[in-house]
């Protein structure tokens, strides 16, 4: 550690990326025997990005957020990590704040660490459930009878759906949120619906409208159709290339981002509901908080307790995260990555 630190501070870096660990040291991979120069592990890695629900927020966009909008992410968390545990036995799993517009997860597992291409993006297959592009209008479709991994993720959205998605969003308020909602529903039963949003005053009601007369009026098609809009609204979207490569480089914990000034903290998942995007230590605070200290040190001002700097309070329990995933994964194994 040392000697990273040295090294750190003498290329004094913007960025701190990840990446595997390699046969060899990565400076020397020009000099080595062709094909010999082979990655041979790396976490699994998962990064979920908002500017990917672009199509169904309607609070912010691009690289904007806001409260209303993280709550795609606390869905997003608390869907996947229950799967990575659950569905696939994963123990060591860590979730970072990326600094500025989504989060990435870290599966540390020996067993995960080697997974090869194809059984990563078997992994990554099995937990997308949104698919296809701008073009494509219907990206959820849930074939009877429904796997038990998404009825747990139906589960954890109809906890939030309301206060998100009728309250927060509002995505059923106006004629061009309806339409957009009616454009994933069959068409024969589109009109009668329209009828009834035309006379609900809200969101909840219309969305009530929909639930209670969709089965009446498409029974085929109509009986899951509020569960594939819900899970097109608020399931995750997974970067599937960022989880099925072992060259793809994610940022690191505790890092800062470069735009935003943000460090990369960790969400505490038993704390998930709580976290605050916008609360995260920023550089500038960490550097103000640090002069003010020296300058009270140098004037014989500060007592014991004021040596600890209000962002190293509250950032203590992050880095408690860090640690006791790093001693269970060292503990379990008895190597060091």
């Amino acid at each position: 550690m040392n000697e990273l630190e040295k090294e750190m501070q003498k290329m004094n870096p913007y960025k701190i990326d990840i990446g595997a660990v390699y046969s060899h040291k990565p400076s020397m991979h020009n000099s080595v025997k062709s094909g010999t120069f082979q990655a041979q592990e790396k976490e699994l890695v998962f990064d979920i990005d908002m500017t990917d629900y672009d199509d169904v927020r309607r609070c912010c966009s691009s690289a904007d957020i806001c409260n209303k909008c993280w709550t795609l992410m606390t869905i997003a968390i608390r869907i996947l990590d229950r799967a990575l545990y659950e569905d696939f036995g994963f123990q060591h799993r860590l979730w970072v704040y990326s600094g500025r517009r989504g989060v990435h997860c870290w599966v540390c597992d020996e067993s995960a660490r080697k997974l090869s291409q194809a059984e990563r993006s078997a992994v990554a297959e099995y937990l997308t459930v949104v698919k296809g592009g701008e073009e494509t209008i219907k990206k959820v479709n849930l074939i009877e009878p429904i796997h038990p991994f998404l009825k747990k993720s139906i589960v954890v959205i109809e906890k939030y759906f309301e206060q998100y998605a009728l309250l927060g969003q509002d995505f059923l308020e106006n004629k061009p949120c309806w339409e957009k909602v009616l454009s994933l529903v069959p068409e024969a039963a589109r009109e009668n619906l329209l009828h009834d949003f035309q006379k609900a005053r809200t969101s909840v009601d219309r969305w009530e409208k929909l639930k209670k007369n969709l089965p009446k009026l498409d029974p085929k098609k109509g009986v899951n159709l509020s569960k594939e809009i819900m899970l097109q609204y608020c399931y995750p979207r997974l970067d599937v290339n960022v989880s099925k490569g072992v060259n793809h480089l994610l940022k690191s914990p505790f890092s800062v981002h470069p735009k935003t000034g943000r460090i990369s903290v960790p969400v505490d998942v038993k704390k998930l509901d709580s976290f605050d995007p916008f609360a995260v230590p920023t550089i500038s605070l960490i550097c103000s908080e640090l002069d003010n200290v020296s300058t009270k040190e140098e004037e014989d001002q500060v007592s014991p307790n004021e040596g600890e700097t209000d962002v190293k309070r509250k950032t203590r329990g992050d880095l408690h995260i860090i640690l006791d995933l790093t001693f269970c994964v060292v503990g379990n194994h008895g190597t060091q990555r």
